[in-house]
Protein backbone atom coordinates (compact mmCIF):
# COMPACT_ATOMS: atom_id res chain seq x y z
CA UNK A 1 0.00 0.00 0.00
CA UNK A 2 1.14 3.44 -1.01
CA UNK A 3 1.65 5.91 1.71
CA UNK A 4 0.99 9.32 0.07
CA UNK A 5 -1.73 11.35 0.15
CA UNK A 6 -4.27 11.05 -2.72
CA UNK A 7 -4.35 13.80 -5.00
CA UNK A 8 -8.06 15.05 -5.63
CA UNK A 9 -6.94 18.07 -8.13
CA UNK A 10 -8.00 20.44 -5.53
CA UNK A 11 -11.52 19.53 -5.12
CA UNK A 12 -12.88 20.20 -2.43
CA UNK A 13 -16.09 18.37 -0.64
CA UNK A 14 -17.79 17.39 3.45
CA UNK A 15 -20.67 17.78 5.23
CA UNK A 16 -22.18 20.34 6.71
CA UNK A 17 -24.75 20.03 10.22
CA UNK A 18 -27.59 23.16 10.48
CA UNK A 19 -28.79 23.06 13.83
CA UNK A 20 -30.94 25.11 16.29
CA UNK A 21 -33.98 25.32 18.42
CA UNK A 22 -37.58 24.45 16.41
CA UNK A 23 -39.18 27.42 13.58
CA UNK A 24 -35.26 29.19 12.95
CA UNK A 25 -35.54 28.31 9.41
CA UNK A 26 -32.90 25.37 8.60
CA UNK A 27 -35.03 23.78 6.66
CA UNK A 28 -35.71 27.11 4.77
CA UNK A 29 -32.54 27.66 4.40
CA UNK A 30 -31.50 24.11 3.21
CA UNK A 31 -33.74 24.37 -0.06
CA UNK A 32 -32.83 27.87 -1.09
CA UNK A 33 -29.02 27.18 -0.81
CA UNK A 34 -30.17 23.59 -3.14
CA UNK A 35 -31.98 25.46 -5.11
CA UNK A 36 -34.85 23.22 -4.84
CA UNK A 37 -37.09 21.63 -2.29
CA UNK A 38 -35.48 18.64 -0.27
CA UNK A 39 -36.71 19.45 3.33
CA UNK A 40 -40.25 20.23 3.74
CA UNK A 41 -41.27 23.28 5.94
CA UNK A 42 -43.89 24.93 7.87
CA UNK A 43 -44.76 27.33 10.34
CA UNK A 44 -45.47 24.45 13.47
CA UNK A 45 -41.99 23.85 15.71
CA UNK A 46 -40.59 20.28 15.25
CA UNK A 47 -41.66 19.96 11.38
CA UNK A 48 -38.45 18.25 10.56
CA UNK A 49 -38.19 15.15 12.66
CA UNK A 50 -35.40 13.11 10.52
CA UNK A 51 -31.93 14.08 9.38
CA UNK A 52 -32.62 15.12 6.04
CA UNK A 53 -29.36 15.26 3.32
CA UNK A 54 -29.38 17.73 0.62
CA UNK A 55 -26.46 18.03 -1.82
CA UNK A 56 -24.60 20.84 -3.26
CA UNK A 57 -22.53 20.70 -6.90
CA UNK A 58 -20.79 23.29 -7.72
CA UNK A 59 -17.48 23.52 -9.60
CA UNK A 60 -14.63 22.42 -7.89
CA UNK A 61 -16.59 21.10 -5.09
CA UNK A 62 -19.55 19.31 -3.16
CA UNK A 63 -21.07 20.21 -0.01
CA UNK A 64 -23.60 17.35 1.80
CA UNK A 65 -25.91 19.46 4.32
CA UNK A 66 -27.78 17.82 7.08
CA UNK A 67 -31.01 19.30 8.21
CA UNK A 68 -31.80 17.91 11.70
CA UNK A 69 -34.65 18.72 13.94
CA UNK A 70 -35.03 21.49 16.01
CA UNK A 71 -33.67 20.90 19.07
CA UNK A 72 -35.93 21.97 22.12
CA UNK A 73 -37.14 20.49 25.64
CA UNK A 74 -38.27 16.91 25.60
CA UNK A 75 -41.87 16.35 26.52
CA UNK A 76 -41.37 12.47 25.87
CA UNK A 77 -39.62 9.90 24.18
CA UNK A 78 -40.22 11.27 20.97
CA UNK A 79 -38.74 14.82 21.29
CA UNK A 80 -35.70 13.18 23.23
CA UNK A 81 -35.05 10.79 19.79
CA UNK A 82 -35.38 14.16 18.33
CA UNK A 83 -32.89 16.01 20.16
CA UNK A 84 -30.70 13.30 20.35
CA UNK A 85 -30.74 13.35 16.32
CA UNK A 86 -30.10 16.39 15.82
CA UNK A 87 -26.87 16.52 18.72
CA UNK A 88 -25.55 13.74 17.07
CA UNK A 89 -24.51 15.19 14.07
CA UNK A 90 -22.42 17.87 15.73
CA UNK A 91 -19.54 16.18 16.12
CA UNK A 92 -19.32 14.07 12.55
CA UNK A 93 -19.31 16.88 9.86
CA UNK A 94 -16.87 19.21 8.62
CA UNK A 95 -18.85 22.28 9.44
CA UNK A 96 -21.39 23.42 12.20
CA UNK A 97 -23.85 25.82 11.23
CA UNK A 98 -26.07 26.96 14.39
CA UNK A 99 -28.93 28.84 13.02
CA UNK A 100 -30.81 31.76 14.95
CA UNK A 101 -33.59 33.58 14.58
CA UNK A 102 -32.96 37.70 13.97
CA UNK A 103 -36.63 38.55 15.23
CA UNK A 104 -36.45 37.14 18.58
CA UNK A 105 -34.15 37.65 21.30
CA UNK A 106 -31.23 34.92 22.08
CA UNK A 107 -32.75 32.31 24.58
CA UNK A 108 -31.79 29.72 26.96
CA UNK A 109 -32.19 27.61 24.61
CA UNK A 110 -30.01 29.04 21.64
CA UNK A 111 -27.46 29.47 24.36
CA UNK A 112 -28.07 25.52 25.23
CA UNK A 113 -27.40 24.60 21.33
CA UNK A 114 -24.49 26.82 21.37
CA UNK A 115 -22.87 25.35 24.32
CA UNK A 116 -23.20 21.97 22.22
CA UNK A 117 -21.57 23.21 19.22
CA UNK A 118 -17.87 23.57 18.11
CA UNK A 119 -16.12 26.29 18.30
CA UNK A 120 -15.46 26.94 14.90
CA UNK A 121 -18.86 26.93 14.81
CA UNK A 122 -20.54 29.19 12.18
CA UNK A 123 -23.61 31.70 13.55
CA UNK A 124 -26.20 32.42 10.89
CA UNK A 125 -28.65 35.01 11.66
CA UNK A 126 -31.27 34.04 10.15
CA UNK A 127 -34.91 35.75 8.60
CA UNK A 128 -33.10 39.43 7.84
CA UNK A 129 -35.72 39.95 5.53
CA UNK A 130 -37.86 40.41 8.27
CA UNK A 131 -35.91 42.07 10.69
CA UNK A 132 -35.15 45.22 11.46
CA UNK A 133 -31.92 46.38 10.86
CA UNK A 134 -31.13 47.25 14.94
CA UNK A 135 -32.68 43.88 15.35
CA UNK A 136 -29.74 42.05 13.56
CA UNK A 137 -27.25 44.05 15.07
CA UNK A 138 -28.37 43.05 18.35
CA UNK A 139 -28.11 39.37 17.35
CA UNK A 140 -24.89 39.63 16.05
CA UNK A 141 -23.44 41.62 19.19
CA UNK A 142 -25.19 39.46 21.55
CA UNK A 143 -23.92 36.07 19.71
CA UNK A 144 -20.43 37.15 19.37
CA UNK A 145 -20.46 35.94 23.09
CA UNK A 146 -20.67 32.54 21.58
CA UNK A 147 -16.89 32.99 20.13
CA UNK A 148 -17.50 31.23 17.22
CA UNK A 149 -15.49 30.97 14.02
CA UNK A 150 -17.74 33.57 11.29
CA UNK A 151 -21.22 35.30 11.45
CA UNK A 152 -23.66 35.55 8.54
CA UNK A 153 -26.44 37.51 8.74
CA UNK A 154 -28.77 36.03 6.33
CA UNK A 155 -32.53 35.51 4.85
CA UNK A 156 -33.48 32.13 3.69
CA UNK A 157 -36.66 33.68 2.21
CA UNK A 158 -34.73 35.91 -0.14
CA UNK A 159 -31.81 34.61 -0.64
CA UNK A 160 -29.31 37.74 0.51
CA UNK A 161 -26.57 36.33 2.47
CA UNK A 162 -26.77 32.99 1.21
CA UNK A 163 -24.00 33.05 -1.81
CA UNK A 164 -21.54 34.53 0.85
CA UNK A 165 -22.60 31.56 3.78
CA UNK A 166 -21.98 28.99 0.41
CA UNK A 167 -18.62 30.37 0.08
CA UNK A 168 -17.30 30.50 3.32
CA UNK A 169 -18.07 27.17 3.86
CA UNK A 170 -16.67 25.22 0.58
CA UNK A 171 -13.29 27.11 2.05
CA UNK A 172 -13.81 25.43 4.83
CA UNK A 173 -13.86 22.01 3.27
CA UNK A 174 -10.82 19.41 3.26
CA UNK A 175 -10.16 18.11 -0.08
CA UNK A 176 -11.43 14.82 -0.89
CA UNK A 177 -13.66 13.34 -3.74
CA UNK A 178 -17.34 13.53 -4.32
CA UNK A 179 -19.17 11.54 -1.92
CA UNK A 180 -22.49 11.39 -4.01
CA UNK A 181 -23.23 11.31 -7.65
CA UNK A 182 -23.87 14.81 -9.72
CA UNK A 183 -27.69 13.59 -10.69
CA UNK A 184 -28.67 13.39 -6.85
CA UNK A 185 -29.66 16.21 -4.89
CA UNK A 186 -31.17 14.42 -1.56
CA UNK A 187 -30.55 11.10 -0.65
CA UNK A 188 -33.78 10.46 0.94
CA UNK A 189 -35.72 7.31 0.16
CA UNK A 190 -38.67 7.76 -2.20
CA UNK A 191 -40.94 6.52 0.81
CA UNK A 192 -39.42 8.68 3.48
CA UNK A 193 -40.12 11.33 0.76
CA UNK A 194 -43.99 10.74 0.00
CA UNK A 195 -44.62 10.70 4.14
CA UNK A 196 -43.06 13.73 4.73
CA UNK A 197 -45.07 15.54 1.79
CA UNK A 198 -48.55 13.98 3.63
CA UNK A 199 -47.26 15.62 6.53
CA UNK A 200 -46.33 18.73 5.14
CA UNK A 201 -49.87 19.24 3.99
CA UNK A 202 -51.37 18.15 7.28
CA UNK A 203 -49.26 20.77 8.93
CA UNK A 204 -50.75 23.03 6.70
CA UNK A 205 -54.50 22.12 7.10
CA UNK A 206 -54.89 21.34 10.98
CA UNK A 207 -54.12 24.65 12.57
CA UNK A 208 -54.29 23.54 16.33
CA UNK A 209 -52.07 20.75 18.62
CA UNK A 210 -53.10 17.76 16.78
CA UNK A 211 -50.40 17.57 14.30
CA UNK A 212 -47.78 16.90 16.64
CA UNK A 213 -49.94 13.81 16.95
CA UNK A 214 -50.07 12.83 13.93
CA UNK A 215 -47.33 10.48 12.04
CA UNK A 216 -47.20 9.52 8.39
CA UNK A 217 -45.73 6.15 6.73
CA UNK A 218 -45.93 4.91 3.16
CA UNK A 219 -46.86 0.94 3.43
CA UNK A 220 -46.85 0.03 -0.40
CA UNK A 221 -45.20 2.08 -2.73
CA UNK A 222 -45.41 0.53 -6.83
CA UNK A 223 -45.90 3.44 -9.11
CA UNK A 224 -48.83 4.56 -9.93
CA UNK A 225 -50.35 3.63 -6.77
CA UNK A 226 -48.67 4.61 -3.22
CA UNK A 227 -50.54 4.29 0.11
CA UNK A 228 -49.39 6.46 2.95
CA UNK A 229 -51.13 5.73 6.66
CA UNK A 230 -51.88 8.20 8.60
CA UNK A 231 -51.13 7.66 12.42
CA UNK A 232 -53.32 9.56 15.07
CA UNK A 233 -53.29 8.69 18.43
CA UNK A 234 -56.87 9.09 19.57
CA UNK A 235 -60.37 8.04 17.77
CA UNK A 236 -61.52 11.97 17.86
CA UNK A 237 -58.23 13.12 16.29
CA UNK A 238 -59.27 10.79 13.22
CA UNK A 239 -62.85 12.33 12.76
CA UNK A 240 -60.91 15.63 12.27
CA UNK A 241 -57.84 14.26 10.14
CA UNK A 242 -60.65 13.16 7.65
CA UNK A 243 -63.16 16.34 7.81
CA UNK A 244 -66.52 16.41 7.39
CA UNK A 245 -67.27 14.45 4.25
CA UNK A 246 -63.47 13.40 3.70
CA UNK A 247 -62.85 17.32 2.78
CA UNK A 248 -59.74 18.04 4.81
CA UNK A 249 -58.11 14.26 3.79
CA UNK A 250 -58.91 15.09 0.22
CA UNK A 251 -57.40 18.68 0.33
CA UNK A 252 -54.23 16.98 2.03
CA UNK A 253 -54.22 14.58 -0.65
CA UNK A 254 -54.65 17.41 -3.65
CA UNK A 255 -51.65 19.21 -1.83
CA UNK A 256 -48.93 16.01 -1.45
CA UNK A 257 -50.41 14.81 -5.59
CA UNK A 258 -49.47 18.10 -6.95
CA UNK A 259 -45.69 17.34 -5.66
CA UNK A 260 -45.26 13.70 -7.07
CA UNK A 261 -44.62 12.26 -10.80
CA UNK A 262 -47.99 13.18 -12.55
CA UNK A 263 -50.20 10.14 -12.69
CA UNK A 264 -49.48 9.32 -9.58
CA UNK A 265 -52.85 7.37 -7.38
CA UNK A 266 -52.23 8.29 -3.93
CA UNK A 267 -54.25 6.88 -1.31
CA UNK A 268 -54.41 7.79 2.41
CA UNK A 269 -55.50 5.71 5.42
CA UNK A 270 -56.04 7.46 8.81
CA UNK A 271 -55.32 4.97 11.43
CA UNK A 272 -55.47 5.40 15.43
CA UNK A 273 -51.82 4.42 17.24
CA UNK A 274 -52.80 4.98 20.61
CA UNK A 275 -49.84 6.31 22.55
CA UNK A 276 -47.48 6.24 19.36
CA UNK A 277 -45.19 8.93 20.19
CA UNK A 278 -44.04 6.62 23.61
CA UNK A 279 -44.59 3.26 21.76
CA UNK A 280 -40.69 2.61 21.06
CA UNK A 281 -41.63 -0.24 18.34
CA UNK A 282 -43.43 2.24 16.59
CA UNK A 283 -41.04 5.19 16.82
CA UNK A 284 -37.99 2.75 15.84
CA UNK A 285 -40.87 1.82 12.71
CA UNK A 286 -41.30 5.54 12.27
CA UNK A 287 -37.05 6.03 11.81
CA UNK A 288 -37.36 7.87 14.60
Amino acid sequence: MSDETPDYGGFRSGFVTLVGRPNVGKSTLLNKILGEKVSIVSDKPQTTRSQVRGVLHRPGYQLVFVDTPGIHKPRGPLGKRLNDSAESTIGDVDAVCMLIDATQPIGPGDRWVAERCPKNSILVVNKTDIAKPEQILAQLEEAAGFEYEAYFPVSSYTGEGVEALIDHLAARMPEGPPYYPEEMVSDAADAFWVAELVREQLLAVLREEIPHSIATRVTELEWPHIRCEILVERDSQKGIVIGKKGAVIKQVGIGARSQLREGTYLELVVKVAKNWQTETSILEGLGY
